[in-house]
């Protein structure tokens, strides 16, 4: 039952919502579309459904290829914190885009203070961060009925170049050593373990039970390519993190539905960012899913985001428990919230 302070916290929360509506040339029938920063979330969903439409994973990358950026997270190059969220896929997407050989990115203004420079004619790129304010209306509305005020999203963007278009930056964010050619990962095995999840290998199917909360897989030798054992492994655990008891997603979609599809992007995703912060490069995938994460994205221009979000969230809840690195607090700030004095 719900009581009487939140009953007045809802009906603030809706009126801040209708305080920062959109004009009524927004279209109405899609889910996200609302209020000023309606174009950015349209142009970076644009993105994601025309390399879905061709086929292509934006989470899953073709690394390696001559020139191109190691396997890695996105990350600033000077402070080295990761970006997160729906920002990863943008980054990855310029670095195949325009084969730059780095996943380190900065501003402007932040290449001079280095003592470098962005050379003249580059184009950045353009990653986004989410903020809340109380609108003026909402701050009186609050005032007059003694209640707290409600606070309305909104994106703001920001710009940044990757190092590879700057000068005067030599020595700047190293690019992290390859991994061995190997099938069996060490520190990856090491962090499936340290999660102390019911772990279980065998049979020929991969899944997560949430009902049971254990995670299967098939043996390592059962793939075609070996290094996929892995990512099939994070997968899984990306779902097991889902748990009522850990992050508390939604798990109770049914194959085919879309509450299934939008927790099958969430997996995938942080298969994907867990893969790279591992330095681990399994083969491109075939998305099994790509229709459904199609019609998910197309409906409702947030969907990404969100799904990108709580990627990153599982990706950081299991490498917690990595075993052989101390956790850094700074590796969980978002790297464009830092950066907004730089380029304000």
């Amino acid at each position: 039952m719900r009581t009487t302070g939140q009953r007045r916290t809802s009906a603030a929360k809706a009126r801040a919502s209708s305080a920062a509506a959109a004009p009524a040339s927004a279209t109405p029938s899609r889910r996200g579309s609302g209020s000023g920063e309606v174009s950015l979330y349209d142009e970076v969903t644009r993105k994601v459904i025309a390399q879905l439409e061709g086929g292509r994973l934006p989470w899953v990358q073709p690394w390696g290829r001559a020139g191109g950026a190691a396997l890695s997270l996105p990350r600033n190059g000077i402070t080295g914190r990761r970006y997160s969220g729906v920002n990863i896929l943008l980054l990855w997407g310029a670095v195949i885009e325009h084969g730059y050989p780095s996943q380190g990115w900065l501003t402007f203004r932040q290449a001079l203070a280095a003592g470098g420079c962005v050379r003249k004619g580059e184009r950045g790129t353009t990653v986004v961060y989410a903020d809340r304010f109380t609108p003026r209306a909402e701050q009186e509305r609050a005032a007059r009925d003694g209640d707290a005020p409600g606070k309305v999203a909104f994106l703001k963007r920001f710009t940044v170049f990757n190092l590879a278009q700057c000068d005067g930056l030599d020595g700047a964010d190293p690019e992290p050593a390859p991994l061995p050619e190997r099938e069996v990962v060490p520190h990856a095995e090491a962090l499936i373990a340290a999660t102390g999840a019911d772990f279980r290998i065998g049979g020929n199917m991969a899944f997560y039970s949430p009902s049971l909360d254990y995670v299967q897989v098939p043996p390592q030798p059962a793939f075609r390519d070996q290094i996929n054992y892995y990512r099939t492994a994070f997968h899984e655990l990306s779902h097991w993190t889902g748990h009522g008891s850990r992050l508390d997603r939604d798990q109770s979609g049914v194959r085919g539905g879309k509450a299934y599809a939008r927790e099958e992007l969430v997996a995938e995703m942080g298969a994907a960012f867990l893969c790279a912060s591992l330095g681990i490069v399994p083969t491109v995938r075939h998305a099994d899913y790509i229709g459904s994460w199609l019609e998910v994205v197309r409906e409702d221009n947030r969907a990404i985001f969100r799904a990108a979000s709580q990627a990153s969230k599982a990706a950081d809840f299991l490498l917690a428990f990595r075993p052989d690195v101390a956790p850094c607090a700074a590796d969980r700030v978002s790297v464009a919230a830092q950066d907004r004095e730089l380029v304000a």
